[in-house]
């Protein structure tokens, strides 16, 4: 059995359409018998957006700590959505 780790930038996650092809792509590795580690990137532009309203409201980037939550939300929207996707086609997974 091997442990396969698959990362999907931005643009493979940019939409539901395309979270559903990696849950897919995810889907056939584990019917093959594969572990999987799934890494996932921000939706397409997400992560632009939430640096952009970061800077709106701190411009001289005082609050590094508060600045890295808030651009890592991106990664836990795609992350929550494509353990939504895979459980509905009968993979379990986890977030």
């Amino acid at each position: 059995m091997s442990i396969i780790v698959q990362k999907y930038g931005g643009t493979s996650v940019a939409d539901i359409d395309r979270i559903r092809a990696v849950a897919e792509r995810v889907k056939r590795c584990r019917d093959r018998g594969d572990n999987l580690c799934v890494v996932l990137s921000a939706m397409a532009g997400t992560t632009n957006r939430l640096v952009g309203w970061v800077n709106e409201l701190d411009a001289a980037g005082h609050d590094a700590a508060e600045h890295d939550m808030v651009v890592s939300t991106g990664e836990q929207v795609t992350i929550g959505l494509l353990a939504i996707a895979l459980r509905t086609i009968g993979v379990p997974a986890r977030s």
